[in-house]
């Protein structure tokens, strides 16, 4: 792990970053994402109890030890909530991962290290998250998209556009995929929590993969998607050909991202290929069904078709001769 997130924090705090990066199998993302929370959380405290006129980004918080722990309250973390809405004008969603953040950074110090007694972050409720549709490509604009490939690295780039839309995979697990993770058929995905799921790769993903094969640069790397250096192409890499793709397709890549694509793909999967829910999860590589059940509700086409299909759908009541 990279010690750029890491140095404005006391010992106890790396501590426990480590923890969730080497035990728990976090990836440095999520890892660098509680560091950031906790660096604004524990900036916050430590100018408040202190009465500190200083900004808050010169705020040091390299003391902040166990001792320093035990003053902090359940209505300090009220007030910091109260904070980050009134003052930083944080949405639900960015406060909710903050406060998560401090969760399980509690629960770590109880649970985990038996440092503290008590865990007051333990029956804190999540701010309540606003049911939103996820943003997604018609089946017309997602064949548009991939005709829209062009160009030196077309072969790359379409082979990363099919394995998107085909496989629904994060963009982290793109980048991340070896040579020998390509087993025939069928590919092995490492996901969230290092955990492996193995998909199979319909005929255009394969037809695709082979002729990027064909023309890809050998020995210089064992990960199958290179840049056009040689070297492993970066997660910002993806992301920049893609918006790239998006605006060469004449869609709007102001509102998409790699991550639509994830999106698109669950919900022609559901939305065409009938695909029930749990099999989705699976292919998807979700923890939970609730994640997954989010693109049961992308297309009121479904619901009417589900009533249409129902057998008393047609009965008509015979009248009285």
């Amino acid at each position: 792990m990279q010690t750029d997130y890491r140095k404005n924090h006391s010992q106890l705090v790396r501590n426990f970053l480590s923890h969730k990066l080497t035990i728990e199998g976090k990836s440095p993302l999520t890892v660098k994402e509680y560091a950031y929370d906790l660096q604004t959380f524990f900036r916050y405290l430590v100018k408040e109890k202190r009465n500190l006129d200083a900004p808050m980004e010169e705020i040091d918080i390299s003391g902040v030890d166990l001792d320093f722990i035990q003053t902090i309250e359940l209505t300090d973390i009220y007030e910091y909530l109260m904070y980050l809405s009134k003052e930083k004008g944080n949405g639900v969603k960015s406060r909710a991962r903050k406060l998560s953040a401090i969760k399980s950074f509690y629960k770590y110090l109880t649970v985990k290290m038996h440092l503290l007694d008590k865990d007051i972050a333990k029956d804190l409720q999540m701010p309540k998250m606003p049911k939103t549709l996820p943003r997604y490509l018609e089946l017309e604009e997602a064949k548009q998209l991939l005709n829209a490939v062009d160009g030196k690295q077309k072969e790359r780039d379409f082979l990363m556009l099919t394995i998107l839309l085909n496989c629904g995979l994060r963009v982290s697990e793109l980048q991340n995929i070896r040579l020998n993770h390509i087993r025939g058929n069928s590919l092995v995905v490492t996901g969230k929590g290092n955990k492996e799921r193995q998909l199979f790769l319909n005929d255009a993903t394969q037809k695709a993969l082979q002729d990027y094969l064909a023309v890809r640069p050998r020995g210089q790397s064992d990960y199958l998607l290179l840049s056009s250096r040689g070297t492993p192409i970066s997660v910002a890499g993806i992301q920049y050909t893609m918006k790239n793709l998006f605006r060469k397709a004449g869609l709007d890549a102001t509102k998409l991202s790699t991550h639509k694509l994830r999106h698109t793909a669950a919900t022609l999967m559901y939305k065409h290929g009938k695909v029930d829910i749990k099999t989705l999860q699976k292919v998807l590589g979700h923890e939970h069904l609730n994640t997954t059940e989010i693109y049961t509700h992308t297309d009121d086409t479904l619901v009417k078709e589900a009533i249409d299909l129902n057998p008393l759908a047609h009965f008509e009541k015979k009248e009285n001769e």
